[in-house]
């Protein structure tokens, strides 16, 4: 991996992915940006307002274009859980670096996710945390050129861990 290659954190809400995604960037010596926050701020609007003005495909699109949009070397990225729905912001991101995949088992996710109405999760109505769960974990899989897995771990070993396997 290249001093300028980014590393794109992905992974359902909870995981993590803003939190090592800072760390992470201070130990590699890369800028972060949080597509959520990001987002937010240049839409003026919190992601579950966007959401329930504009709707998921709309949002899921507004989404896209942010990160395809991303000019970026040498930075995290912590995206968006809904970022893996869109194979060109997936492509982008991977044209600009790696690909992380946090992974924990939907059970510890869901204990730490109380706030899912309001957090700005893309989430068709009617449906649980399992289902979405379920929908999202075979592409953030595919889309992955590495997987950590979470589990037992904290913030400060996972970021070690990824260090570690990418050789940064």
């Amino acid at each position: 991996m290249k001093p300028s290659d980014n590393i794109a954190l992905i992974g359902m809400p909870g995981v993590g992915k803003s939190t090592v995604g800072v760390l992470l960037a201070k130990a590699t010596g890369r800028g972060f940006v949080d597509t959520d926050v990001l987002i937010q701020a240049r839409e003026g609007r919190t992601l579950q307002q966007i959401i329930a003005a504009a709707g998921m495909p709309a949002f899921l699109l507004l989404e896209e274009g942010h990160i395809t949009s991303l000019e970026l070397t040498a930075h995290v990225i912590a995206t968006g859980g809904s970022a893996v729905y869109s194979a060109a912001a997936m492509t982008h991101l991977a044209a600009g670096g790696v690909i992380v995949y946090l992974h924990l088992p939907c059970e510890l996710l869901e204990r730490r996710i109380a706030n899912l109405a309001t957090r700005g999760v893309v989430i068709a109505p009617g449906h649980t945390f399992r289902d979405l769960y379920d929908q999202r974990a075979g592409l953030y899989h595919r889309r992955a050129d590495l997987t950590v897995d979470c589990q037992d771990k904290n913030q400060d070993e996972i970021t070690s861990e990824i260090v570690r396997r990418l050789g940064t």
